[in-house]
């Protein structure tokens, strides 16, 4: 029996040995701190809405290995989007790296979640292309959970990816639309 206990102890420490996923937190600081201090204007609606009209949209696919956020960079650049809305995705990924609000007060913090070694089906993308800036938001599943956030480097395509990504016509503004100080 002693030599199965044994196994079973080597085999637990190899797997954490060999497990790569890490959690860190992040304070998101404004340039001037007194930002996150401040209270919100009365000059700036609750809700506003943009008015616009997609000038063309184009379906992106990844093949096995690559980047994520780098291969959507390389497109933005590469098909001079401007301002755009990510509509949709698919596929799944080798490993993952995200992030996700983990306060409810400012300065707001982000937990950032890395395991280059977890496959998990990519169910869907959402968001925006903002002065050329990718915000993008997507959500995995394993056999076991559905989690998502924040897309961050080192997430790598497994058997394939798919993201559709609607162009705005030129004209539309987006500038305040991910900034957490209009308010």
């Amino acid at each position: 029996m002693e030599p199965m206990r044994n196994l079973v102890l080597l085999f637990a420490l190899a797997s954490a040995l060999f497990a790569q996923e890490t959690r860190r937190e992040q304070t998101n600081r404004s340039p001037n701190p007194a930002d996150d201090l401040k209270p919100n204007s009365d000059k700036i609606p609750e809700v506003y809405a943009i008015d616009g009209q997609f000038d063309r949209v184009i379906t992106l696919r990844f093949k096995f290995g690559t980047d994520m956020l780098a291969g959507l960079e390389k497109m933005v650049a590469q098909q001079k989007i401007r301002n755009a809305v990510i509509l949709a995705g698919a596929g799944s990924v080798r490993g993952y790296h995200l992030h996700q609000v983990s306060n409810r007060e400012l300065p707001s913090k982000n937990m950032f979640e890395k395991n280059a070694n977890a496959p998990a089906d990519l169910i869907s993308m959402n968001g925006y292309i903002i002065d050329g800036k990718i915000h993008a938001h997507m959500t995995l599943a394993t056999p076991d959970k559905a989690f998502g956030g924040h897309l961050e480097p080192g997430t790598e395509v497994f058997t394939f990816g798919i993201v559709t990504i609607g162009i705005m016509k030129d004209g539309v503004d987006f500038t305040h639309l991910d900034d957490k100080n209009y308010r």
